[in-house]
């Protein structure tokens, strides 16, 4: 038996979007362009490039200590959200995080949600609408932009 993502739902909002219902749509965001949701493949691969990036710095910095690039991970993405909405991987791929319902993130949220993306497993997991758990317990979202 075959089974999607939708036919499953997610465990946060208790079952699957509403059928012809797109991601973001109980949210208010835009169903496509700017202001809507962040695909998965866009946010992965922002990812990819703030590690690489922050892997760079801290052998750099800290030598080849294990934490080093987590640490560095941590100060980009609180600093950087915290203050213009976007780190550099999201700033290359057109992407910002912004409270739910508008506007800046703030240090405090984006401290909350960089502590969360840090632990990985709350970055692994998304509802129905497709934000990581991080984005949901701090409050935000990841938009196009």
């Amino acid at each position: 038996m075959d089974s999607s993502r939708e036919d499953l739902g997610s465990w946060l909002d208790g079952g699957p979007r509403p059928s012809g219902e797109y991601p973001g749509q109980r949210l208010g965001l835009a169903e496509q362009g700017p202001g809507s949701l962040a695909p998965l493949g866009r946010r992965v691969l922002a990812l990819v490039i703030d590690w690489v990036l922050c892997v760079v710095i801290s052998n750099a910095v800290f030598g080849r200590n294990p934490w080093g690039p987590l640490a560095v991970l941590a100060l980009e993405n609180v600093a950087l959200v915290g203050t213009i909405g976007t780190t550099i991987g999201h700033r290359v791929l057109g992407l910002r995080v912004v409270r739910l319902g508008g506007g800046a993130a703030g240090i405090l949220r984006a401290s909350a949600r960089t502590a969360l993306l840090c632990a990985a497993i709350p970055a692994a997991v998304w509802d129905a609408d497709g934000r990581g758990l991080h984005d949901r317990l701090a409050g935000t979202v990841l938009l196009r932009t």
